[in-house]
C-alpha cells in the first residue's frame, strides 16, 4: 500500500474516515450534505449584535448549536465559540469514524486545526473590561481562550491525542493548509491518525467592523438570500459565515486494519504564494493556477483527469474573476468542460473554516454522485464564463476533484481528492 515518490522514502496513502460539520446550513455531516447538494441557503440577517451602524448587516450564522451536547455546561459557558465548534466537529468525526482511540498508541494520533481569526469575541470582551474597569478585570482565561492554537490543543486533550499538534493561520486558506500538513504527516509516517480542519466564529462587532471598513462584504441588506452570488455580474462582496469542518485522516494501512469506512482518498496538495498584495489576488490567477498544478502533480494526475472543482468563489468582483483566469490558465480548452461551483453561495464565507467544509462538500459530491450548485447565479459575468453549475445541482460520476482556498497575504492552496477504489 506504499508509493515510492518522495526523496526515496515510502509514502503512505491517506484516506478520510470521519467527518464532523457545524455550518450555517446544517450541524452534522448528513444535514450539511443534504443542504449543500440541494442548494439550501443559510444567509440571513445577523442576530448576534445590533448591526444598525454597519454597512453589511447579513451573515451565515450557525443555527441551533448546543455546545452542551459535546462539553460540560461549565465549559460551554466559558469557552469561545470557535473552540466549541472545533470540539463539536472533532467529536462528530470521531463517532462517524467509529474509531477506538484507546486501542491506538496516542503518540500516533495528532491534531491540526486552524482558524483565521480565533477568539476575537474574547479580545472584544477583555478590551472593554480593560478600558472601563482596569487591568484587574481582564480575565485570567483571556490568553488561553483567545489564541488560535487552543482549538487544536483542546481537541488533543479531549481525544488524548499526543502526536503531532499544530494550528495553521493563513487567513481563508487556513483549513486547507491544516489538512495539507496533516496529509503529509501521515504520508511520511509521522502519524497514523490526524484530526484536522478549521474553525471560525468571527461574527462579532469587531470582526464585522474590520471587513466592513474594507468594503469587502456584501451590502445587499434588503435581500440577504441573494447576497452571496459568486461569479454573478452583480456580486458586491462576500458574506461572512461561521462554523467548523473537522475530518479524520488515516493511513490506508491503518484504516484497512480496523476495517474502517473510507469516504475518499487525498492524493495531492499544492501550496503557493502570490507575493503580490496584502488582500488582492493576482488578476491573472498565476499563483492559484500553480497551486492546482502542484496538487495534481503530487497526485500524478493530469488536468484532464479532473471531474469537478470546488472553487474559492467568494462573491467578490476581483477574486472570482482571478480564479476563473487561474482555472483557464491550467486547464486551457478543458476548462470549459469541467463543472466548477462555489458552495459559499449557500454557506457564506467561513474564513479559516471554509476550506474544510468545502472539502467535506467535495466528499459528499463524490459519495452522492451529485454536483453542488452555485446558487444566485442569475446574471452571468462575461469574465466568468465557465460551467458554474448554476442554481441547481446535477448528477455526475466523480472520480477526481479539486478544492481551492485562497487567503489574504497571497496564500493559495488546492487539495486533490479521489474516489476510493478499494485498492
Amino acid at each position: 500500500k506504499l508509493v515510492l515518490n518522495y526523496k526515496g522514502k515510502n509514502l503512505k496513502r491517506v484516506v478520510v474516515t470521519g467527518i464532523g460539520a457545524i455550518t450555517p446550513i446544517g450541524n452534522s455531516k448528513d444535514d450539511f450534505w443534504d443542504g449543500v447538494l440541494s442548494g439550501k441557503n443559510g444567509i440571513d440577517y445577523v442576530t448576534r449584535f445590533d448591526t444598525t451602524e454597519f454597512r453589511s448587516q447579513i451573515g451565515g450564522e450557525v443555527k441551533g448549536f448546543d455546545g452542551e451536547k459535546f462539553i460540560s455546561r461549565k465549559e460551554a459557558s466559558r469557552l469561545p465559540l470557535f473552540i466549541q465548534y472545533a470540539i463539536a466537529g472533532a467529536v462528530m468525526a470521531r463517532d462517524d469514524a467509529d474509531i477506538n482511540l484507546d486501542s491506538i498508541d496516542p503518540y500516533r494520533v495528532g491534531v491540526g486545526i486552524g482558524s483565521g481569526i480565533g477568539g476575537i469575541c474574547v479580545m472584544e470582551e477583555n478590551a472593554r473590561a480593560l478600558t472601563l474597569k482596569g487591568p484587574k478585570r481582564v480575565s485570567p482565561f483571556f490568553v488561553p481562550h483567545e489564541i488560535i492554537n487552543m482549538a487544536s490543543g483542546r481537541v488533543s486533550m479531549l481525544m488524548n491525542a499526543k502526536g503531532p499538534n499544530f494550528a495553521s493561520v493563513t487567513a481563508c486558506a487556513t483549513s486547507n493548509n491544516a489538512i495539507g500538513e496533516a496529509y503529509r504527516l501521515i504520508q511520511q509516517s509521522h502519524a497514523d491518525v490526524m484530526f484536522t480542519g478549521g474553525t471560525e466564529a468571527a461574527i462579532t462587532p469587531l470582526g464585522y467592523a474590520g471587513f466592513d471598513s474594507m468594503r469587502a462584504m456584501s451590502t445587499r441588506n434588503d435581500d440577504p438570500k441573494h447576497a452571496s452570488r459568486p461569479f454573478d455580474k452583480e456580486r458586491d462582496g462576500f458574506v461572512m459565515g461561521e462554523g467548523s469542518g473537522i475530518i479524520i485522516l488515516e493511513s490506508l494501512e491503518h484504516a484497512q486494519k480496523r476495517n474502517a469506512n473510507i469516504y475518499a482518498e487525498i492524493v495531492g496538495c499544492g501550496m503557493t504564494a502570490d507575493a503580490y498584495d496584502m488582500v488582492h489576488p493576482r488578476n491573472d490567477g498565476e499563483g492559484a493556477s500553480k497551486a492546482m498544478e502542484f496538487a495534481l502533480r503530487g497526485a500524478k494526475l493530469n488536468p484532464q483527469d479532473v471531474d469537478y472543482i470546488n472553487t474559492h468563489g467568494t462573491s467578490t468582483p476581483v477574486g472570482d474573476s482571478a480564479e476563473t483566469s487561474a482555472i483557464k490558465m491550467l486547464f486551457d480548452d478543458h476548462a470549459h468542460r469541467i463543472p466548477v461551483s462555489s458552495t459559499k453561495s449557500m454557506t457564506g464565507h467561513l474564513l479559516g473554516a471554509a476550506g474544510a467544509i468545502e472539502l467535506i462538500a467535495c466528499i459528499g459530491a463524490i459519495e452522492h454522485s451529485s454536483l453542488p450548485p452555485t446558487i444566485n447565479l442569475e446574471n452571468p459575468d462575461p469574465e466568468c464564463d465557465l460551467d458554474y453549475v448554476p442554481n441547481e445541482g446535477r448528477f455526475a460520476e466523480l472520480n477526481v476533484v479539486l478544492s481551492n482556498s485562497f487567503g489574504f497575504g497571497g496564500h493559495n492552496t488546492s487539495i486533490a481528492l479521489k474516489k476510493y477504489g478499494g485498492t
